[in-house]
């Protein structure tokens, strides 16, 4: 008898929970889960990509050290963010994962409007390989952000609101936090190289 009476509690449960969102709130966190994903996995083949690029300028543009150490320390920081499934779900952790990566988008910009000046660096087969991975990369990067910021603002709407904002209470669901609009397009645009652009006058190869 106990046995049939908890076995019913627990469908009466089940069915008050589905009611309350319960079973939209744990969609919604897993597709956030999903996207966060994607969005480091599109960073990590960015920062994977810095090294060969680097050192293909580098044999080019021996003089732009300046340059190179940018990208070079940006590259670090970004791999001395710890990154942990609770990163995301932390405002502060987030932020500073964001900044890591913003400062490295700013210093691959600058390394490609510097190698504008070389003009067998631009006509280098793996330079050039390797620049269509990164503005490709780079594109994949914007995707995973927004649909990252959709599914967080569509997790927040609902566990927001009434019933599921009971349900979420009970179960422990909280907001969560999401990428800042600060700097958002400096961030999320891919750093662009036109290989039809004349060179500089002034410059010239290290080879």
């Amino acid at each position: 008898m106990k046995t049939l009476l908890r076995t019913f509690a627990l469908v009466v449960l089940a069915g008050v929970l589905s009611g309350c969102g319960y079973n939209a709130i744990q969609r919604e966190d897993e597709a956030v889960k999903a996207a966060w994903s994607e969005v480091l996995n599109q960073y990590q083949r960015r920062a994977d990509l810095v090294p060969n690029l680097v050192n293909t300028v580098k044999g080019y543009a021996q003089h732009e050290e300046r340059v190179l150490t940018e990208v070079t320390n940006a590259r670090a920081k970004v791999g001395q963010v710890q990154i942990t499934p609770e990163t995301a779900n932390d405002p502060q952790a987030l932020a500073n994962f964001q900044a890591a990566q913003g400062q490295l988008t700013g210093a691959l910009s600058r390394l490609m409007v510097v190698s504008e000046n070389y003009p067998q660096l631009k006509a280098d087969g793996s330079f050039r390989d390797l620049q269509a991975q990164l503005e490709g990369t780079e594109n994949r990067i914007t995707v995973a952000r927004k649909r990252y910021v959709d599914a967080v603002q569509s997790y927040n709407t609902l566990i927001r609101s009434f019933p599921n904002n009971l349900t979420a209470k009970v179960m422990g669901y909280q907001v969560k936090p999401n990428f800042s609009v600060e700097n958002e397009k400096a961030i999320s645009t891919a750093p662009t190289v036109d290989f039809n652009s004349a060179p500089a006058p002034a410059a010239s190869a290290a080879h």
